[in-house]
């Protein structure tokens, strides 16, 4: 899996590049959390529940269908859903999918669980750029802190440039639209 500190880079990304107008920052702290949210099935582990289960870990909390569920109950079971409905379901459902995302370009593990419960094949990106994150203790080690530098290359330089870029051509785009109402 990817750490608990790189998850949310994707949101923060997408929240960014949008701005505050589109993603306030209540719904980015929600975005943040639900990128985070598939790994609490670490807990199963506490319970007994084998890895490779369904709703073992990167199973059913890393699925598309476990990303609907979450959208939608913050989308209809929170203040901020009512007041922008389909951009908090958009935003969040990504936010939770870009989360087995990131598992799928890790290179150890057993695959993540996108179709579970119907289906319990595990799947991986061809290109497994990022480092797979011990779990637990073994995290505060050398081989926790090069997870740590691979996922600074592979993930948060990208969504860095991204975030540059993108914020960027936003504000050019309102300087060019500003520009043209002011013209008229």
């Amino acid at each position: 899996m990817a750490t608990i500190l790189t998850h949310p880079a994707v949101p923060l990304t997408i929240g960014v590049v949008l701005g505050r107008g589109v993603i306030p920052a209540r719904l980015m702290e929600f975005g943040v959390l639900c990128a985070i949210l598939p790994d609490a099935d670490v807990a199963m582990f506490k319970l007994g529940v084998p890895y490779e289960s369904i709703f073992g870990h990167r199973g059913f909390s890393h699925s598309i269908l476990f990303a609907l569920l979450v959208a939608l109950a913050f989308r209809y079971g929170s203040k901020i859903g009512r007041e922008r409905p389909w951009t908090t379901f958009l935003f969040l459902l990504f936010a939770t999918i870009s989360h087995g995302l990131l598992d799928a370009l890790t290179n150890g593990g057993l695959g993540v669980g996108f179709f579970a419960p119907f289906s319990s094949h595990r799947y991986f990106f061809p290109a497994q750029w990022i480092e797979v994150s011990p779990i637990g203790a073994g995290f505060f080690s050398e081989r926790g802190l090069a997870v740590l530098r691979s996922e600074l290359l592979t993930v948060w330089l990208p969504c860095l440039l991204v975030a540059l870029f993108g914020t960027a051509l936003r504000i050019n785009a309102r300087g060019v639209k500003g520009s043209a109402e002011e013209g008229t």
